[in-house]
């Protein structure tokens, strides 16, 4: 990973002190210096070289990344001087950067409209909404870390839009669905009501309103279950086990809670009891392709190949460019003795992520035989 900082190549310079333009009715302050982003960081930019984009470009890199700066102020002035319609360019433009799943930049973006406008509710959601994206896209591919980080990130951007002024409605429906990915189903309950009491779109309404019926009539908001999250997410999944054991002797028909208790089982090497609870947890829900992913990786464990394949196969239909999944096709063919058919599945996994380190380890050994 590059830990380079994002203004590592950020210059600042001098201007005339007898350049006192004006932009509107702005006034240009010659004691301030104004930055400029290089390719070389060459301290010999001259400033006959530098444009209102790089000056403006530049500006908005430390509105994102340094928004304490001492010419914040100043920065933000300067840019809605020049362009007053920027606010809402950039925004376009970080929507479409996250719908194409260019994230970084997506973020990048929305992290400066956060600096230049700190008030505005929306591009804090916008922020948000690309760091679940950004977690998700990572857990896809099996970057638990990188994941983890993101959700982390999301939860701050929440946490600091729900502290500013009249976030969006619409944001409570977000944070409701979110906080219910992170098994915080009563956060996601709190969030769902505000959304569902305020709310008049009929489509997002039924669409709350049944999440919020699904995790009272299953008790989701039971404090045992994000306990047990918690534990097994931080490698305590004896107390995690325990936890969600109590959880279920009240609510036996709760798929996402055999799902965690067979997580925690299976992250113990327990692969005959963890094998139990995803199959459990699949017939109480058989739309979820994280759990047959993860009955596989158990059942192959197990060396019950033919059942791993049925589980992986209908994980696939599911989730068809998971490349967790793509990559558990590749290992059960390889414990099935078909290489070339491994091989394949792993080139498929690099296509959609070149520096799959799965991938790559087992096609460096494909090749070595």
């Amino acid at each position: 990973m590059n830990n380079e900082s994002p203004l590592s190549h950020i210059l600042f310079v001098s201007v005339p002190e007898n350049w006192n333009q004006t932009i509107g009715t702005f006034q240009i302050d010659p004691s301030i210096l104004l930055p400029i982003e290089t390719e070389s960081g060459d301290a010999g930019q001259e400033l006959k070289d530098l444009s209102w984009e790089a000056i403006i470009s530049a500006m908005l890199k430390i509105l994102a990344y340094d928004p304490e700066h001492s010419d914040t102020q100043y920065f933000r002035q300067f840019i809605k001087a020049v362009k007053p319609e920027i606010t809402d360019e950039l925004s376009q433009a970080g929507i479409i950067k996250a719908r194409n799943g260019d994230y970084a930049v997506s973020e990048e973006i929305f992290l400066a409209i956060c600096g230049l406008e700190p008030e505005n509710s929306i591009p804090r959601m916008n922020l948000a909404l690309v760091c679940e994206e950004r977690s998700q896209a990572f857990a896809a591919v099996g970057k638990l870390d990188l994941s983890r980080e993101y959700t982390d990130a999301a939860l701050e951007h929440y946490h600091h839009l729900f502290t500013m002024e009249q976030p969006p409605l619409i944001a409570h429906l977000n944070a409701g669905f979110f906080y219910a990915r992170q098994y915080d189903f009563e956060r996601a309950l709190h969030h769902l009501h505000v959304y569902i009491t305020e709310s008049d779109d009929e489509a997002l309404l039924d669409k709350a309103t049944k999440m919020a019926q699904s995790i009272e009539t299953q008790n989701l908001q039971d404090s045992r279950f994000k306990q047990a999250f918690d534990f097994i997410s931080t490698g305590e999944e004896e107390k995690g086990i325990a936890s969600i054991e109590d959880f279920l002797r009240s609510s036996p028909d709760v798929w996402n809670a055999w799902f965690l208790l067979g997580w925690g089982l299976r992250r113990l090497h327990r692969y005959e009891e963890a094998a139990e609870a995803f199959t459990r947890a699949t017939s109480l829900n058989d739309d979820q392709a994280d759990s047959f992913n993860e009955l596989a990786i158990c059942l192959m464990e197990l060396e019950r190949l033919p059942e791993a394949k049925t589980a992986l196969e209908k994980a696939l239909l599911l989730d068809p460019e998971n490349t967790k999944i793509i990559s558990n096709m590749g290992i059960l063919a390889l414990k099935s003795g078909k290489p070339e058919q491994a091989r394949g599945f792993f080139e498929t996994v690099l296509d959609y992520d070149p520096a799959d380190p799965i991938a790559i380890e087992y096609l460096e050994h494909l090749n070595q035989q």
